[in-house]
């Protein structure tokens, strides 16, 4: 069983509904997000909603996880939203370069009681830690350096966490460290402030499922509007959405 594979039968709707996330919820989330939630990867911030023991309801912020127990069966591992990164393990230049959003070489907890190296950023959204140890991401370093030919010193200005503008024939490609993306790297045609605008690409104000829609909320993340709840702003765009859908496949490819 492919222990960062999950299908829809797997996914714990039980445990996320006890977080006000429901099924129904879920499923508006646009496919590729689906996608990326069944593969192991973390969700985009959603909100939750949990009662405490004395009956309060506690709202909050996070990211969430599948992972798979020793059982093989799947569980939800939550990022909250912090109010700041825990940053006292790194020295003063890491902590400002992490607070640039460039990544960093740091020695992380291994599975053993030695610490092993790792690459670090910070989770712009949630502002939690992201860790990779530095053979994973060396490894697809590797691979990016023989694609476009870098030297050893353009090899080190990403391993020190800098984006790097390459000529690829015509046109520029910047290449650089974002533990978001599966591979731990970004590539993206266009210079280091393109590369910076794709890194922190936006989503769209309304993204429509088939019970609601998930609305951005100019942070990064998404609040939950059901159907019958749609302001006429909302419905105005769910027509033009739908207008431009019906263009784009009536439009002939080339």
């Amino acid at each position: 069983m492919n222990r960062y594979k999950f299908s829809e039968e797997e996914v714990p709707y039980g445990i996320l509904e006890q977080f006000g996330l429901t099924r129904e919820m879920i499923g508006d989330l646009p496919v590729n997000v689906l996608q990326a939630i069944h593969s192991g990867r973390r969700s985009p911030i959603l909100p939750i909603r949990v009662d405490d023991s004395e009956g309060n309801t506690i709202h909050a912020r996070t990211r969430f996880s599948l992972v798979r127990r020793e059982d093989d069966t799947a569980d939800v591992l939550f990022y909250p939203v912090l109010v700041e990164s825990r940053l006292e393990r790194f020295s003063e230049a890491q902590k400002q370069r992490l607070l640039d959003g460039k990544a960093v070489i740091a020695p992380m907890q291994g599975d053993s009681d030695n610490p092993v190296q790792a690459f670090h950023q910070i989770d712009s959204g949630t502002k939690q830690i992201l860790s990779v140890p530095t053979p994973v991401i060396g490894r697809n370093l590797q691979i990016i350096a023989d694609e476009f030919h870098l030297s050893h010193a353009e090899i080190n200005c990403l391993r020190v966490g800098e984006p790097l503008t390459v000529a690829e024939g015509d046109e520029l490609m910047t290449i650089g460290i974002d533990l978001n993306e599966p591979t731990g790297l970004l590539v993206c045609a266009g210079d280091s402030v393109q590369w910076k605008q794709e890194a922190k690409r936006e989503w769209d104000k309304c993204n429509f499922g088939c019970f609601g829609c998930w609305v951005a909320d100019g942070e990064g993340g998404l609040d939950y509007v059901h159907e019958d709840d749609y302001t006429e702003e909302m419905w105005n765009e769910l027509k033009r959405s739908s207008q431009r859908r019906m263009q784009n496949a009536n439009t002939p490819k080339m």
